[in-house]
């Protein structure tokens, strides 16, 4: 397909959505996934305006949701812990794993080849070391995220099979990716349920007024289409 045709079938099926409509959730899945013009597999990606205040500390919104059927993403997991959380890690199936000598590389080399880290309670103390190299990339483990826990084993499988974290941004608002345009609209829509339920249970018991404003759905580079709430 010539970018001159890519870019009319585009333009069409960006014509198809109303930005001042807001669609089932079913129509808008299918939206999204007609509305995917890249070369390659894009991701479903949905983004939601809360009404939190992300300037106050209570309001803070910072979760896991496992996705029912896993987000379509291999994600590569690297485990910091003792000797014997390390031979869980590996049973579980990590992909780098280490104790002080891992902490130590990263702080020699200042490289970063993993998607999330986790650790075991009693070695965050030693990861003050790499702090200021991990935070920038949001790669320290935290309990609210389930990065810092004695269950490594666990923590590694779920993860593996589609466990995600998710966070407002200093707007409050928060994206997540439910999963691949090459999904069948099923698998789409249980993912975007099992993230919406994981949200609720997260709502700050401080906020006032309406907690979700506004939720789109878009394909990787493709146009926003509003979900109904």
């Amino acid at each position: 397909m010539s970018n001159k045709a890519h870019s009319q079938r585009f333009m069409e099926l960006k014509d198809k959505i109303d930005k001042n409509t807001a669609y089932p959730l079913e129509e808008a899945i299918k939206l999204a996934k007609e509305t995917s013009t890249t070369k390659f597999d894009a991701s479903i990606e949905v983004a939601i305006k809360t009404g939190i205040d992300p300037k106050k500390s209570d309001q803070q919104i910072r979760s896991t949701v496992l996705m029912p059927h896993g987000t379509g993403k291999k994600i590569k997991i690297a485990v910091i812990a003792p000797p014997a959380k390390q031979k869980e890690a590996k049973e579980a199936g990590a992909d780098i794993i280490g104790g002080e000598e891992l902490i130590d590389k990263i702080a020699k080399t200042k490289k970063i080849d993993f998607d999330v880290l986790i650790t075991v309670p009693e070695m965050m103390k030693d990861l003050a070391k790499i702090a200021k190299i991990l935070g920038p990339k949001g790669l320290m483990p935290n309990p609210k995220t389930e990065t810092v826990t004695p269950n490594i084993k666990k923590t590694v499988k779920d993860l593996a099979k589609g466990k995600v974290s998710f966070k407002n941004d200093d707007t409050g608002n928060i994206h997540i990716a439910i999963g691949k345009a090459s999904f069948d609209d099923k698998k789409l829509i249980e993912n975007f349920q099992a993230f919406m339920d994981a949200l609720q249970k997260s709502k700050p018991d401080s906020i006032k007024g309406t907690f979700i404003k506004k939720i789109v759905i878009s394909s990787s580079m493709g146009p926003g289409i509003q979900v109904q709430i």
